[in-house]
């Protein structure tokens, strides 16, 4: 059924986009900065670790960290409601 694709589809990518920010949050990626105690703490830390000491810019602790400050770009809402948008296609052929 093309209709019921078609929601799926839709639900998907609306659903990652409105749960997006609510998962940053969750996880430690603040409007505040990153949570003490965080899996995002623990996050950052490695990558501080990996990289000598600091987190390198461009880095996905710097891009998730980003957003929870400043909320998805709009390049980082398409790319998000497009993994939406496959997921919810998948789960009608599954």
């Amino acid at each position: 059924c093309v209709s019921v694709t078609a929601l799926a589809i839709t639900a998907g990518a609306g659903g990652a986009v409105v749960s997006a920010p609510i998962v940053l949050g969750a996880v430690g990626f603040t409007s505040a900065g990153i949570a003490a105690g965080s899996y995002a703490a623990s996050m950052m830390s490695a990558a501080a670790v990996a990289n000598g000491g600091g987190v390198a810019a461009g880095s996905l602790v710097a891009v998730l960290q980003s957003a929870g400050m400043a909320g998805l770009s709009g390049a980082a809402t398409a790319a998000v409601g497009s993994v939406g948008g496959a997921v919810g296609f998948l789960a009608t052929v599954i």
